[in-house]
Parts: structure tokens; C-alpha cells; sequence
């Protein structure tokens, strides 16, 4: 069953819940000023489908497009609204690649903190897909996935 998690500046109510959500997909709505910043998102990366076949894409301006996942993405985050200045970082025992679909296209990234991926910029509003990808087929290393905004 797919749990559905709502984070608004106007959620506090809701805060103890959103602070590490489960291993299966995830979805999140998110405004700029929304708390806690940074949302903290557990998950187990990996599987077996090529990320680069799943995106239709080898590479973007923020890197390649590398590693194996799932076909259902680990999160999907809706931005109700422009985002000046918003990051996605990924922190793994193990190396990991991250792979984000949205409006206005693909984003991948492989070691953007040492072995540690993330993209970070101006986000147009809509819904995104990510998701965290291994270097072997069917490995299934932790993860901590960060969405932070700047101001």
C-alpha cells in the first residue's frame, strides 16, 4: 500500500511523521518555507532495471545517466511552486547515482559529493520523479535522501 504524505510551510502539525519515511515510494507535496527543511527520506536503492534505458537518456548537464533501479521511483515530489534555490542529495554507505525526471526534463548526477550524488538549482513547479540507482544489478544498499531548501 502506497502512503501519501502531504509537506506545506503550514504542516507542522505533521512534522514528527515526516522525518524519515519508509523504504517503499514515496510521494511529497512540498511550497517554498516548507518545515522541517531539510526533509530527510530513508530508503533501499537499487534493482534491476538500467537507469539510462528507464530515462531514455546516457547523460544530462548534471551527469550520467548510471546504474540499475527499480521502474517505480523511490519518490515522487510535487513543487506546488518555483523554487529559487532547492537541492536533492543522496548520502549512501556504498556508491549511488540519482536520477530525476520532471518538468523541463531529465537531471542525473553520480558523485557530486565524492561517491554521494545530488542536483541543486531552480526547480519549475510540477511533479518529479527520483530515484537512487546502484552500480550492480540487484544490490540494495540504504540511503538517506535530504530535500533542502535555501533562502
Amino acid at each position: 500500500m502506497r502512503s501519501h504524505r502531504f509537506i506545506t510551510a503550514g504542516a507542522i502539525a505533521l512534522m514528527p511523521l515526516l522525518l524519515v519515511m519508509p523504504a517503499f515510494a514515496e510521494t511529497a507535496t512540498i511550497a517554498p518555507g516548507f518545515l522541517p527543511n531539510p526533509i530527510t527520506i530513508k530508503g533501499v536503492a537499487g534493482g534491476a532495471v538500467d537507469a539510462a534505458s528507464l530515462v531514455n537518456r546516457q547523460s544530462t548537464p548534471t551527469g550520467e545517466c548510471t546504474g540499475f533501479t527499480k521502474r517505480e521511483p523511490h519518490l515522487t515530489l510535487t513543487l506546488r511552486t518555483f523554487f529559487n534555490a532547492l537541492s536533492i542529495r543522496v548520502q549512501s554507505e556504498e556508491d549511488t547515482a540519482l536520477v530525476i525526471e520532471g518538468p523541463g526534463g531529465v537531471w542525473c548526477n553520480d558523485d557530486e559529493d565524492n561517491k554521494n550524488p545530488g542536483v541543486a538549482g531552480q526547480w519549475l513547479p510540477g511533479t518529479y520523479k527520483i530515484w537512487v540507482t546502484t552500480y550492480a544489478k540487484d544490490r540494495t544498499p540504504a540511503f538517506t535522501l535530504r530535500i533542502r531548501e535555501s533562502r
